[in-house]
């Protein structure tokens, strides 16, 4: 194996063993050494490819939302598509568990979840919602909604959110999100 390949390869075994030990520990209790047992490493090679835990985080911590193109959508679906694309990233990226999980007690993981949500979802309320100028605020109100569900379901796991059908979910969240992003402002 050449080292690039072998550097390579190490830097994808740091990133997942990094993304699992922050979803399950959060920011502070995770430790560059558990980090690099998990990665079968030396702690040294976690602070050579990224410096300190930060660093670490914000590797780890880079998540695509991969949000559908809005525009060309028929405007009443939108809600139902954002809310069900949703589901389907929180359901198959313990990342974004992790990342939820580490914004809520330290500030570095809320400027990168602020930062994620605002680079992904202003764009895509800009381009639907009636006036660009709210754009802003719809997206935060989107994001209110998805981020809500999301840490009652995945995070806290109440029973309510739990237990609730992905349909029954899209049912209840899909008007207001579509509202949020769709309606004229009163």
């Amino acid at each position: 194996m050449t080292p690039s390949r072998r550097s390579d390869t190490t830097r994808a075994a740091i990133l997942k063993a990094a993304r699992e030990r922050f979803a399950a520990d959060g920011y502070e209790r995770a430790t560059i050494r558990a980090i690099a047992r998990d990665a079968g490493i030396d702690p040294a090679m976690v602070m050579r490819y990224y410096s300190n835990k930060e660093g670490l985080f914000t590797a780890a911590s880079e998540v695509d939302l991969r949000l559908p193109e809005m525009e060309a959508m028929p405007a009443q679906h939108i809600g139902a598509v954002l809310v069900s694309h949703f589901l389907d990233r929180w359901e198959g990226d313990d990342v974004l568990t992790g990342v939820l999980r580490v914004a809520v007690t330290n500030e570095a993981g809320a400027e990168r979840l602020r930062s994620m949500f605002g680079r992904q979802i202003g764009p895509v309320a800009a381009a639907v919602c009636p006036d660009p100028a709210d754009a802003p605020r719809r997206a935060v109100l989107v994001a209110s909604q998805m981020l809500g569900m999301a840490m009652a379901r995945y995070v806290l796991r109440l029973p309510p959110a739990v237990e609730m059908s992905r349909d029954e979910l899209v049912a209840w969240l899909a008007p207001t999100v579509q509202r949020y992003l769709t309606a004229e402002r009163a």
